[in-house]
């Protein structure tokens, strides 16, 4: 049978597992139930296991049987990160979250209990495969760098020799209809930057702020001054996006405090604009801290490079998608999105690409469903199987062609 047909009969076993997954969700590196199902779901498989020594990664390696005329076997790596996010779930599902202030917002339950689907498909493929799978669970994605954390430990050298390829796969619960697959070649997201701002004054009394040093004034002129800076500083066609989602100052209303402080995220499209706005940002804010008589430090802190998929693979993942589901439901973005991802590592090492699966609840509006990171952000069950069979068969088919084309030689 094909991988579509075998994956559509596991579809309530990975459906089961997703929903065991949704509902302890853990968040950052230490994810010791996530991983203790994840190894659940692999035992009896013949996979090689290595658990992660500063996270509670799993790497698992599937060694084909079949001959391959290469001095060394091809390798293809498929990454699902399984970190939740510190959200209070609303979504008033049957498998809601059990633990109070944590969510699988972002849809990592989906990718994990896929790539777990997958591993099943090509364990059951293991003789045809002329080459060996690396299965990359991964802890930490939301903001703990957790694709870095693997490939220092070896991840990408699990199989003996460094992957061939890798592909990543991530689910929306908005943007697109209903199964829709997504790529693009090129630069697909984002980089993710954090900036970190305390400004330092002097407290005093509110009704006689010219015997203090007022830093929330300086604060909120900073917050402004950002945004300005970017529409005069930098070119609209290669965008920046800086949003301040912290703003914390005082106690009370008459008391003008000691400091002020703010954090923001900063996405740019470009490591030109990257390396003006690490730059820029200081000069800016000390600027304006001097203007007021005031001190300000500054933290900017470099997260997350941009997320670049190499043409030849995302072209090989659409047609791998085309073949198995058709044209129609495959879909490539003009723009790049404004999200942010540690698979660019990854990315960054290996050639590779990272498809989007739209989860939307059928009958739903893509266009106005809560997304991704919402309390209310729900994803269908429904494109699990598919997700598992398409993990699955970029494994298969790429071996294939490398295997054939002599890859290590």
């Amino acid at each position: 049978m094909s991988i579509t047909t075998d994956a559509k009969e596991l579809q309530g076993e990975i459906a089961r597992f997703r929903h065991e997954l949704h509902q302890e969700p853990e968040i950052g590196l230490d994810l010791p139930r996530t991983q203790e199902k994840v190894l659940k779901a692999l035992d009896g498989l013949p996979y090689e296991i290595t658990l992660g020594e500063s996270t509670t990664s799993v790497t698992a390696v599937l060694r084909g049987g079949a001959p391959h005329a290469s001095a060394e076997k091809p390798a293809v790596l498929l990454r699902a990160d399984m970190d939740g996010l510190p959200v209070q779930e609303r979504t008033g599902v049957d498998y809601t979250s059990r633990i109070d202030g944590a969510m699988h917002a972002c849809g990592h339950d989906l990718h994990t209990s896929m790539l777990a689907g997958a591993a099943t498909l090509l364990a059951e493929r293991r003789e045809q495969l002329a080459g060996d799978v690396v299965l990359m669970f991964q802890p930490g994605e939301e903001g703990f760098d957790g694709a870095g954390h693997m490939i220092r430990e070896g991840v990408l050298e699990a199989a003996g020799r460094r992957v061939d390829a890798a592909y990543g796969m991530h689910v929306f619960s908005a943007l697109e209809p209903h199964g829709q697959f997504c790529t693009k070649p090129g630069v697909m997201l984002s980089a993710s930057d954090g900036l970190f701002v305390t400004v330092l004054g002097a407290g005093g009394h509110g009704s006689a702020p010219y015997s203090a040093k007022d830093p929330v004034t300086a604060a909120a002129e900073m917050v402004t001054a950002l945004q300005v800076m970017i529409t005069r500083q930098f070119n609209m066609f290669d965008p920046v996006v800086l949003t301040v989602g912290l703003l914390q100052a005082g106690t009370k209303r008459n008391v003008i405090p000691e400091s002020a402080r703010f954090e923001a995220t900063i996405r740019t499209f470009s490591e030109k604009s990257r390396e003006r706005m690490m730059k820029a940002i200081p000069v800016l804010l000390k600027g304006i801290a001097a203007a007021h008589g005031l001190e300000v430090d500054v933290d900017y802190r470099g997260e997350y490079p941009l997320t670049i998929t190499d043409e030849d693979e995302t072209n090989t993942a659409e047609n791998v998608i085309s073949g198995m589901f058709g044209d129609s439901r495959l879909s490539r973005w003009a723009t790049p999105m404004s999200g942010s991802e540690d698979f660019s590592r990854v990315l960054a090492e290996v050639p590779g690409t990272f498809v989007g699966l739209s989860a939307v609840p059928r009958g739903a509006d893509h266009t106005t469903s809560p997304f991704n990171h919402s309390p209310y952000a729900t994803f269908d069950d429904g494109v699990l199987s598919d997700g598992a069979a398409l993990y699955a068969e970029l494994a298969v088919s790429r071996i294939a062609t490398l295997a054939s084309a002599g890859a290590g030689n």
